[in-house]
């Protein structure tokens, strides 16, 4: 791979995505890891919701970067890297979960917690976290899947739409429907 030409690291965070897209493209890794930066956190939050846990999420959010590079010339719009790279996240982590076996359970959360946050308020957001986690274990996995890709990968209707294979006005009646149940249940925590 060839590195980007007098490009100090720090300088591509001002480029655009469809310009690292080229670059990258056309071999330089300098710039894919400047893609990499600007969304693995993104990819990381998303597969965690979906797998369950952090540490099966770094693998799984690896696996999709080696595929995304590996397919980037496959790319057709390079200012929609973003949802292009989600997609392929959502793809690896959907494909992990048919892997594992079907007495895993998606219960533990295992995110680190931030040492300034006081006791109480810790407890407060891993019961309100644990509960959300049962409200979304609750969905039919449609509904879940779409509400993960709106919510925590922020894809538009559109793209959920065709990482779905359906509709727009499909996935708005999923997203609804996924919504009134997580209100309801999540009532207790208004």
């Amino acid at each position: 791979m060839a590195q980007a030409s007098g490009t100090p690291g720090g300088r591509l965070a001002a480029v655009s995505d469809r310009v690292l897209v080229h670059r990258a493209v056309d071999g330089d890794s300098a710039a894919f890891r400047e893609i990499v930066r600007r969304y693995a956190g993104s990819m990381r939050a998303y597969v965690s919701r979906v797998v369950g846990s952090l540490s099966e999420a770094d693998d799984v959010v690896q696996n999709a970067l080696v595929t995304a590079w590996r397919q980037l010339d496959s790319l057709r719009d390079p200012d929609a890297v973003k949802s292009w790279l989600m997609r392929i996240a959502s793809r690896e982590a959907f494909a992990h979960l048919r892997k594992r076996p079907s007495d895993a359970s998606l219960t533990g959360y295992d995110a680190p917690h931030n040492e300034s946050v006081q006791p109480e308020q810790i407890a407060i957001r891993n019961a309100q976290l644990a509960a959300l986690s049962q409200a979304l274990d609750t969905l039919p996995e449609d509904q879940r899947r779409c509400w993960l890709l709106r919510q925590v990968a922020e894809l538009s209707y559109a793209e959920i739409a065709e990482e779905m294979d359906t509709s727009p006005s499909t996935v708005r009646g999923l997203l609804s429907r996924a919504r009134s149940s997580i209100t309801i249940q999540m009532g207790g925590w208004r």
